[in-house]
């Protein structure tokens, strides 16, 4: 299953954090020091942490401020949820439960005391006594008139069930409905066969009785499906030196006093499949005698088996770790990582290019980092932790910065089978393409507490900082790039451009030159600031902007026309099917963003486009949406809807506006 959203309440600075949507794969967490960050991740960990992680803990993870409500007993640590998360069904889910249930969202909640709750959303209520009053009543008659003279009324035995529970309200369920499940198939024989009404009453009643049996049958196959939330943190590090025996030792005699300190050593040996103790046993060993063959035999297959398994594991994470630390196959640099036993010390070793073999804790803090990072996730993983979310906190931060862009695309690669969300403050660690996978993280008031963001937006610029450097590398590195250029005039233009034309190429309907680099300008009004920068570069420019106030302001400075001639600034209306004086780049897809509104926004403009259909879409949006109406997440929104649909799924109209824009930036900008 996959964590849809989640929501942090009553944890150390997080006060609410409001309703954090997650990505399907990866989510990113961006914002400043002590915004609350790796408090979300603890807080989020204790839906379904690993065995051995320490819970909630009321003194040292409740609000300091709000502490007093505890001790005064206004509040209840078991009624207090802290971490509440929604999962959407998976196929491998929707197997292990009945098909009525396959539509419904798994909601898991902890509470301050660590105890554990779930539900089903999405699916019928339980039914109560009322609601199934009168169907008990119309069959009990009918099998009161069938039943034999002198023989006891079940109507009689009805009313004896019913009368222990005063409470209408009361919910079909444990005794009240075995009991009337018991009724039900005892007086059966009774019931008319060719009286299809009552027969259908009779099926629908079981149903109902039995109903509470199966949702609560469904939460507990969908418990045993809940994924493990492995958070990784930059203190698990692995040592380069472990003495087996000392280990071993501290571990029977639960000595672990640090466990940070452990837990990446344990996790080593978790990955190479011995305990401290097997592997201290096996360098205690003495050779035995040359006559004993069969001892010696035992022996040598011992030390072999132990050798097998180092050097697979050494193997393995050497494979990860170049992919990241030395992505071109050409570098002499390659290092590769060894583990070896030797007596009491089990030792792990980078042996560079050259064959010489240093220590690990002598290479630099980025590469014991990653060394870290994949011991401890592949030993988690492949345990039981198999079914995993991931919850990196500050993952990279000691490596370069362009081995961080190497590693961001590490973190997709293992976000396809498990769910990662991170928290960073790197720009090299949010993609150009990846702004929409990004949640931004601030506490502009301690009073209010760490609050998240599903838009990107925050009142402290520091929260923003982040994605702005991001933009500005990634603008850095493609502003002077490509010979061809198209402006457009903010970001949600960028998406919808992007996404539209790969799902037309891919569906071979149009194919937009992929020579041309789209650059958002932010605005309108900049639009002819980044067309002077890049006509002075000899480099061919085209804009797109809407017809609205704004872009007709832009498309009639002076400036920008002399730059760019009339031919190469490109108007929405002139695309749009029918023809939309002040067509925003939303109206080239109304069809689809329409109903899409009113799906994921709650905004529902059916009516208002079909009455007023010259009327601009995201005017009808914001007339009826107000505040709720955000063109960020309609675009998002629609990234996601191309995500999983065809070229074929938009309307004939939309399409053929598309491809007339797509072949007249072709065209400005051959």
């Amino acid at each position: 299953m996959r964590l849809k959203k989640a929501r942090i309440t009553n944890y150390r600075s997080v006060k609410d954090s409001g309703s954090i949507e997650l990505e399907p794969n990866k989510t990113i967490l961006v914002g400043p020091n002590e915004a609350g960050k790796s408090a979300l991740l603890k807080a989020l960990q204790q839906i379904n942490p690993p065995a051995g992680v320490p819970g909630f803990d009321a003194l040292r993870d409740y609000p300091r401020g709000d502490y007093n409500d505890i001790t005064s007993k206004r509040l209840k640590p078991e009624d207090i949820k802290v971490a509440v998360a929604h999962f959407e069904l998976e196929d491998d889910d929707k197997k292990a439960i009945e098909s009525e249930f396959h539509s419904a969202t798994y909601v898991c909640w902890r509470n301050l005391d660590n105890s554990w709750g779930h539900e089903l959303q999405g699916v019928p209520e339980k039914p109560t006594i009322e609601d199934l009053k009168k169907d008990l009543a119309r069959l009990a008659a009918h099998v009161d008139s069938r039943q034999k003279d002198g023989e006891p009324q079940p109507s009689k035995e009805l009313e004896g069930i019913l009368a222990g529970y005063k409470d209408k309200n009361y919910y079909i369920q444990g005794e009240v409905a075995t009991k009337l499940i018991d009724w039900l198939e005892k007086h059966y024989p009774l019931v008319d066969e060719d009286d299809e009404k009552e027969e259908d009453r009779y099926t629908r009643l079981l149903g109902h009785c039995k109903y509470a049996d199966r949702l609560k049958t469904t939460r507990t196959a969908l418990r045993t499906k809940l994924p493990v939330f492995v958070l990784f943190s930059n203190y698990f590090r692995v040592r380069p030196l472990i003495h087996l025996d000392h280990l071993a030792t501290r571990v029977e005699q639960n000595l672990l006093d640090d466990a940070q300190y452990d837990y990446g050593n344990q996790c080593l040996l978790k990955l190479l499949g011995f305990t401290a103790r097997e592997l201290s046993d096996l360098g205690k060993a003495a050779e035995p005698g040359a006559k004993d063959t069969d001892a010696q035999k035992k022996y040598r297959d011992q030390l072999d088996n132990r050798a097998y398994q180092l050097n697979a594991a050494s193997v393995r994470l050497t494979d990860q770790i170049v992919k990241v630390w030395n992505p071109n196959p050409e570098r002499a640099e390659a290092s590769r990582l060894r583990i070896t036993a030797d007596g009491q010390y089990l030792k792990v070793v980078v042996e560079d290019g050259l064959g010489v073999e240093i220590e690990l804790d002598q290479r630099s803090e980025g590469f014991q980092w990653l060394v870290s990072f994949f011991v401890v996730f592949f030993s988690e993983t492949e345990d039981k932790h198999a079914n995993a979310i991931l919850l990196l906190d500050e993952p990279g931060m000691s490596l370069h910065a362009l081995k961080q862009r190497d590693f961001r695309n590490t973190i997709s690669m293992l976000s396809e089978s498990n769910q990662t969300v991170y928290t960073t403050h790197s720009p090299f660690l949010v993609g150009p393409n990846e702004l929409d996978l990004v949640r931004v993280v601030e506490m502009a008031d301690r009073k209010v507490g760490t609050k998240v963001h599903t838009t990107i937006t925050a009142a402290d610029p520091a929260a923003l900082l982040p994605l702005q450097e991001a933009l500005g590398y990634d603008l850095a590195q493609s502003l002077f790039a490509q010979q061809r250029n198209l402006i457009l005039e903010g970001l949600t233009d960028f998406w919808y451009l992007e996404a539209t034309s790969e799902m037309l190429r891919v569906g071979g309907v149009a194919d937009l030159n992929d020579k041309i680099a789209l650059i958002s300008a932010n605005t309108a009004s900049k639009v002819v600031y980044f067309a002077t920068i890049l006509i002075a570069h000899n480099l061919k420019v085209a804009a797109l902007l809407d017809s609205d106030n704004a872009g007709d302001q832009a498309a009639k400075q002076e400036v920008l026309v002399h730059r760019l001639g009339a031919k190469r600034i490109l108007r929405t209306m002139d695309f749009t099917v029918p023809p939309r004086p002040k067509a925003e780049i939303e109206d080239l897809l109304r069809d689809v963003l329409i109903p899409l509104a009113a799906k994921e926004l709650g905004i529902d403009v059916t009516a208002e486009a079909a009455a007023t259909p010259e009327k601009p879409l995201v005017d009808l949006l914001l007339a009826k949406g107000g505040a709720n109406f955000s063109k960020y997440k309609l675009a998002k929104a629609y990234v996601r809807w191309t995500r999983d649909h065809t070229a074929q799924d938009l309307s004939q109209a939309e399409r053929d506006a598309w491809i007339k824009l797509i072949g007249a930036v072709n065209s400005a900008l051959k």
